[in-house]
């Protein structure tokens, strides 16, 4: 198994910061979140809203 110090950042590739982890700064850490902010991570499953239906 590899060290936390040897991983790398998910993001960019750099290794990680103990302060960060996963991730290797701030920077990335922040971008992470924006993008499950955005919609840009989706999960498998069926939809949240059927809007032909109208409900939940």
């Amino acid at each position: 198994m590899t060290s936390p110090a040897t991983r790398k950042c998910p993001l960019c590739g750099k290794p990680r910061s103990t302060e960060h982890a996963p991730f290797c700064s701030k920077g990335c850490k922040d971008r992470d979140l924006m993008r499950w902010l955005d919609d840009g991570y989706a999960l498998p499953g069926p939809p949240a809203f059927d809007e032909e239906e109208g409900k939940a």
